[in-house]
């Protein structure tokens, strides 16, 4: 059985998020929203030292809200893939994509094989004043990194931030100091998120987890919990392999006992492999949803990492399932 895949979905302006009164619940201390509202012409190529928009792209809406919160007033920024309903593996260049990143002044992208579109986008339109922020050189990873799933990470977007903010003030010089600070508010915001995550790693050391694919994998060690899914399985689901049937049956075997305490799965991707593994909630394992892009509209990215990991806690501690965020 070939995995089948969502179709993907369109590039998008990118709208800063509103606040949402439920995250007050899951954060005492919730995250400042920094982002704000982008100019809502088309952008073009400023040079040195101009006044004008920054025209930028984020290759995942998580990225392209970074941009915006660190740019402000100063930017203008599309995310090519925003659709929560939809699988980022799939997405395709278009002529309005490729005429995105064309213009864009600064672009951001996760790579590890992950948007390598945007990369032949690039080559195919030169702009010797186009910056490119690749996470997985900025974070030193090798090719053979397994996991693409960078954003989970707690350390990967206070290093995009501080990229972010010296490129835009490679572009614009004057607002140097403007970009600075809204990138150190940015290292500072996630604050609760990581105090969330030291608090599970504390009182519930090696929790036992099972997954669909790697989406989450990063957040999951960071929690210090103990994913029993093989990577090979993992991996399988994630590429749109079949795993091999030992993966499957060991997968299964795992939601037949009280082994596994949560499951976790790609909310983006589904078929019928994916769905058997949901014989883990008629077994009594909460389900946790978690997402490859951010859900929109009403989440920046602080916002997101809290709620996937608020209920990843809500699991564990009292075996509740939130297969969707609202």
């Amino acid at each position: 059985m070939r995995r089948r895949r969502r179709a993907g979905s369109r590039p998008a302006a990118f709208r800063p998020p509103a606040s949402r009164a439920v995250l007050i619940a899951v954060a005492a201390a919730a995250t400042a929203v920094l982002a704000a509202a982008c100019s809502a012409g088309p952008g073009t190529v400023p040079a040195a030292n101009s006044t004008a928009t920054i025209a930028a792209v984020g290759a995942e809406n998580q990225y392209a809200d970074v941009i915006s919160q660190v740019g402000g007033k100063y930017t203008h920024v599309s995310a090519i893939e925003s659709n929560p309903d939809t699988d980022p593996h799939t997405c395709e260049a278009s002529a309005s994509v490729a005429q995105q990143i064309s213009s864009a002044s600064l672009v951001v992208q996760n790579v590890l094989g992950y948007d390598t579109h945007m990369n032949k986008i690039e080559a195919a339109a030169p702009n010797g004043s186009r910056r490119v922020i690749d996470v997985q050189h900025l974070l030193g990873l090798p090719d053979s990194t397994p996991n693409p799933h960078l954003w989970d990470k707690p350390s990967t977007m206070p290093a995009v931030a501080r990229a972010v903010a010296a490129a835009l003030s490679a572009i614009q010089p004057a607002h140097r100091a403007y970009f600075a600070a809204r990138a150190a508010a940015i290292e500072r915001s996630p604050q609760p998120w990581y105090h969330l995550i030291a608090k599970l790693r504390a009182r519930y050391p090696g929790t036992p987890v099972a997954t669909t694919e790697p989406v989450g994998d990063y957040l999951l060690q960071a929690a210090g919990t103990r994913n029993l899914t093989p990577f090979a399985c993992q991996a399988g689901v994630m590429n749109g392999v079949d795993p091999a049937p030992q993966y499957v049956s060991l997968q299964d075997g795992l939601f037949s006992g009280p082994t596994v305490k949560v499951f976790l799965y790609n909310q983006q991707v589904t078929d019928s492999l994916t769905a058997s593994f949901a014989t883990a909630q008629r077994s009594g394992i909460p389900v946790v949803g978690v997402y490859e892009t951010m859900p929109e509209p009403g989440y920046d990215y602080q916002c997101w990492m809290m709620a996937e990991t608020a209920a990843l806690e809500r699991a564990i501690q009292h075996r509740t399932s939130t297969e969707r965020l609202k």
